[in-house]
């Protein structure tokens, strides 16, 4: 990022609005900070206080609206960081961890959590390229059908 580039002028630029943080369903906080970098909780695919879909992928749920599920997740991680130290703190997504609910015999774990992927790429461009995992696990907090949690590096704390 530049000193002049703002990321809420891009998302702005998108037509994306960071939604209101996810409560925590659990003993957690949303998001954390350390040092330089920012550590989000896993986010479910919520919108307005509700799953937007629930089951396994593969079975109950399809490969393309899970991956639709997980940009949310990342729209929420991004609200999750924004309202900790603001969205043009920070410098770069480091790792995104993506968890797939799925059924017997699903593989496609890569190319659901590429919702999450693809969407910090619109927004960060090359400081959105990141590290990550795509697993697949037999259920999901709430029956969600994917979590992502996130690593984002920040800026220096003034």
């Amino acid at each position: 990022m530049t000193e002049t580039q703002k990321w809420s002028a891009r998302l702005s630029e998108l037509g994306v609005t960071l939604p209101p943080v996810v409560p925590p369903v659990a003993a957690y906080v949303p998001a954390l900070r350390t040092g330089n970098y920012v550590y989000t909780s896993g986010q479910l695919p919520i919108v307005d206080g509700k799953l937007t879909t629930k089951g396994k992928v593969g079975a109950d749920v399809s490969e393309d609206d899970a991956k639709a599920g997980a940009r949310t997740c990342a729209l929420n991680a991004l609200a999750a960081v924004d309202a900790l130290v603001g969205i043009d703190s920070v410098v770069r997504i480091v790792k995104v961890v993506g968890f797939v609910a799925s059924a017997e015999g699903f593989t496609g774990q890569p190319g659901v959590v590429n919702g999450a992927s693809e969407f910090f790429g619109e927004i960060f461009g090359a400081s959105g390229a990141h590290a990550r995992s795509a697993v697949g696990v037999a259920e999901l907090p709430l029956g969600a059908p994917v979590e992502v949690e996130v690593i984002a590096e920040v800026l220096p704390e003034a």
